[in-house]
């Protein structure tokens, strides 16, 4: 057993679970031992070097592994899409099949595929491992494309390193103010700079990896090596994140390893005539939700090919880490899908899949092989304890989960609690609801609240009255409450972080309305998956004071990092509505009274001089400038302890700083 305190150590919570923990600890060691024979995991794993297809002297030459086939023919355009013996492959052991092309003339951009024979039956397939897909406009059907660029992108930058992300999520595809689909140049162009701007830190990139339905919002993957062909190159994406790494930002990329299309044609499903290649056989298989497939993470030749995929993308396109999409799928047998994680036995009760739990470890650990300084994030709902904590402390080894309650906390506040009965104590508790010894990423609103069938915060907040009542020169009790709340929520939000911060392209101006991908029901209309960046861009709207409140909010965290100070609360006054707490040498005082300011409003505080460093009600954030900013705040000793006296307006929010 490591000589680490184990996670259970001090938490008398877990300590009745420790065997379990203990058990997880072992598979994953004996997995690492297993896979790296002593050495590195990275080392170990190059299944995409192998198999697909390669360049070899002369020639090329391509592999694939399918144990149930009994014949295997490459097709393309090098030889009019026919099953002829010069294109057959030959099995050459484990299942694996081989061809080698000597003299045979492959070029850039020409359109391929398999042709699969099994027992019974057969059928075109997309190699596995293919790195290029592109679509036919016409018949909508996918074909790998050979990629052998004459100028192959060569990198200007390395990777940045990034303690406490400050995450910009966005999707290339929706990014355009036209109503189309963007490029990464368009990105890299257009909305890269305004990311800079902002000041953060870390871009997290949506639906890169190969998916047949544009509204899945690459959620559904087909492809895993193959880069979405329908934002431009690879080129293209090199230099995207080159621009990124340039400016300081650090890229990393939402992968999906928790399910795969169930789609034949383009995917993995049934690719030798049987559905146990990858995934699981039978009902275990099929995703009861989702309608995808359930990849099989016990089976070593599945670890593979899934930890070769993130290898292939950390080392191809230089990210510096990943968002895992899905975890609480992976992690129990049941999904976690109708079903509410109350207590740490709901965690160790049978019901998780240790060989997901396993995989994750390994993932975690090639990634930081390749690159020490990654960020990694789960995307989990369950709160599994110890998905955060280093697998030396009997954890999975994540280096962030995402704080997923918080934002479903602030929709149901919305939705369902009059803002003057708002609890500061409960607001709190749920802000800051985390395990001491795991990083949180925290976030009001993420893409999941700006789909149709939901509503932004700013729309929830403001509705129909944004159609109208933007204007500067327009006064709209409904659109200042819902400002000062976005502006508020936000902060409060960001302040209590325990890591990371990450906010949703556009949302963080207030983007109205929500995102509809083209679909039958819409006509096929991409009139709402874009951003409406002249929102912003238009000095005669009130987008731009949200915007501006954004922009410093960001740079007052990053320049002075935060979310790595301790937090540390001063009060939570129920009656007025009243919510301050300490981050480093900064008070965050937040007034969510719907309509009392308070004069003379005192608590304690750190001896010394206090000068305001962000206001939520300053007229260049679109408030009413009630706060002279000037003013220096000194505290006041009485009876031996130490206060600040602050003028507080009704639904605003100022942070001030110890100097």
């Amino acid at each position: 057993m490591s000589d680490k305190k184990m996670i259970y150590e001090g938490d008398e919570w877990l300590m009745p679970y420790r065997t379990q923990i203990d058990r997880r600890y072992e598979a994953i060691t004996d997995a690492v031992s297993r896979m790296s024979s002593g050495g590195k995991i990275s080392d170990a794993v190059n299944n995409h070097l192998y198999y697909g297809l390669h360049r070899s002297g002369d020639g090329w030459v391509f592999r694939e592994w399918a144990p149930n086939a009994v014949r295997m023919y490459l097709v393309g355009e090098f030889n009019n899409w026919k099953r002829v013996p010069a294109y057959q492959l030959t099995p050459i052991g484990g299942g694996n099949w081989e061809i080698r092309l000597d003299g045979i003339f492959l070029s850039h951009g020409m359109l391929y595929k398999l042709y699969v024979e099994w027992p019974g039956g057969g059928g075109e397939r997309i190699p596995a491992y293919a790195v290029r897909c592109v679509q036919d406009p016409e018949t909508k059907a996918f074909c790998a494309q050979v990629w052998e660029p004459d100028d192959p992108y060569v990198w200007k930058n390395g990777r940045v390193a990034v303690d406490e992300p400050l995450i910009y999520e966005a999707h290339v595809g929706m990014s355009s103010e036209g109503e189309r689909v963007a490029d990464f140049d368009y990105f890299r162009e257009n909305v890269l700079p305004r990311i800079a701007e902002l000041g953060y830190n870390t871009l997290q990139l949506m639906a890169l990896q190969e998916h047949p339905y544009y509204g899945s919002f690459g959620y559904q993957v087909s492809n895993f090596f193959a880069l979405s062909s329908r934002f431009g190159t690879p080129e293209q994406f090199k230099h995207l994140v080159d621009e990124a790494h340039s400016l300081g930002i650090a890229v990393i990329m939402d992968i999906v390893h928790s399910h795969s299309v169930a789609n034949t044609a383009e995917g993995l499903g049934m690719f030798d005539g049987t559905q146990g290649l990858y995934f699981h056989e039978g009902e275990r298989g099929r995703h009861p939700a989702w309608g995808s497939l359930c990849f099989d993470y016990g089976k070593w030749e599945v670890r593979h090919f899934l930890l070769s995929n993130c290898k292939y993308w950390m080392q191809e396109y230089n990210l510096d880490g990943f968002r895992f999409d899905g975890v609480t799928s992976m992690l129990y047998y049941d999904h976690g899908l109708g079903r509410d994680f109350n207590g740490y036995g709901d965690y160790f009760n049978g019901g998780a899949d240790e060989d997901a739990q396993v995989y994750l470890a390994l993932a975690n650990k090639l990634v930081r092989e390749i690159y020490p300084r990654a960020v990694t994030i789960a995307e989990d709902v369950s709160g599994m304890p110890g998905l955060a904590s280093p697998v030396s402390a009997g954890g999975i080894g994540f280096g962030y989960r995402m704080a997923m309650g918080i934002a479903d906390h602030w929709i149901k506040w919305l939705k369902e609690v009059p803002d003057e009965n708002w609890s500061m104590g409960e607001i709190y508790w749920v802000l800051t609801d985390r395990r001491a010894d795991e990083k949180t990423v925290s976030y009001a609103e993420c893409h999941d609240q700006a789909l149709v069938g939901d509503k932004t915060i700013a729309f929830r907040l403001m509705d129909k009255e944004m159609y109208s009542g933007m204007s500067k020169e327009t006064h709209n009790t409904v659109i200042d409450r819902g400002m000062a709340l976005h502006k508020m929520i936000r902060l409060a939000t960001a302040a209590t972080a325990g890591g990371g911060y990450l906010n949703f392209m556009g949302n963080e101006f207030g983007h109205p309305e929500w995102i509809d991908f083209p679909r039958e029901g819409n006509g096929w209309s991409y009139y709402y998956a874009r951003r409406q960046w002249h929102l912003v861009d238009d000095g005669n709207l009130k987008y731009r004071f949200l915007w501006e409140f954004d922009r410093d909010m960001i740079h007052l965290l990053s320049e002075r990092r935060m979310l790595s100070g301790s937090l540390t609360p001063i009060l939570c006054d129920e009656e007025k509505k009243v919510l301050a707490f300490m981050r480093k040498n900064c008070i965050f005082a937040l007034n969510f009274n719907v309509k009392e300011s308070f004069s003379d409003y005192r608590f304690e505080a750190p001896a010394g001089s206090y000068r305001m460093v962000l206001d939520s009600d300053s007229p260049r954030y679109g408030g009413f400038g009630r706060n002279d900013s000037s003013v220096v705040h000194y505290t006041i000793r009485e009876s031996g302890r130490d206060f600040l006296s602050l003028y507080l307006p009704c639904r605003s929010a100022m942070v001030l700083e110890k100097f």
